[in-house]
Order: C-alpha cells, then sequence, then structure tokens
C-alpha cells in the first residue's frame, strides 16, 4: 500500500509539472502555480487510495475534478471564462494520471 501511494503522488507530481509548466511560459504568479502543482500531488494520492470502481482513466477525471473544485470557485467568480483551460487540462491530465496509475500500479 506504502508503495502504491508514493507512486501516486510520484505520478501526481509528474501531472504538476506538466500543467505548472505552460502557467510558467503565461507568466502566471507563483500562487497559482504552487496551487496547481499541489492540486496534482493531491489528485495523486487520493487517487492511490480510493476504492471507487471505475475505469482508471474515469477514475483520475473524478478526483481530479472534484479537487480542482474548490478552486474553480475563485478562479472563475470574475471571469467564468477562464476556467475552460482549466478544466480541459484537468480532464485530460486526470485521465492520464488514473490510466498511468493503473498501468503502473499492476
Amino acid at each position: 500500500m506504502k508503495n502504491n501511494i508514493v507512486q501516486g503522488v510520484l505520478l501526481g507530481a509528474v501531472a504538476g509539472i506538466l500543467d505548472v509548466i505552460p502557467m510558467v511560459l503565461q507568466g502566471l504568479t507563483w500562487d497559482a502555480n504552487l496551487g496547481a502543482f499541489s492540486l496534482w500531488v493531491v489528485t495523486g494520492f487520493f487517487l492511490a487510495t480510493s476504492d471507487l470502481s471505475l475505469p482508471s482513466a474515469l477514475k483520475g477525471v473524478v478526483i481530479a475534478l472534484l479537487c480542482l473544485l474548490p478552486s474553480a470557485f475563485l478562479i472563475g467568480w470574475n471571469h467564468p471564462l477562464t476556467l475552460i483551460p482549466v478544466v480541459v487540462m484537468t480532464v485530460i491530465l486526470g485521465a492520464l494520471l488514473g490510466f498511468s496509475h493503473e498501468r503502473l500500479s499492476n
């Protein structure tokens, strides 16, 4: 179980790095970058410890979107359209994270 959690957190960190690279290139603030990175680390942890009976990619998307939900209110409160790229990236990376975690766990 411990190796599974470490694997989930490490894969989450990789997803976080992939998510933050375009944010750094856009010149976003470091609090936004750190928030996005930590979202993926937490998502990886929850993915590794979750017993949801869903296909791996869907499980990753569901957990990632649930982790994004509190931040989505802050991100989209004044400018709701800014949520579109955030949700798209969350769905893509969530599916990849879920799929990768299952493949490497077996």
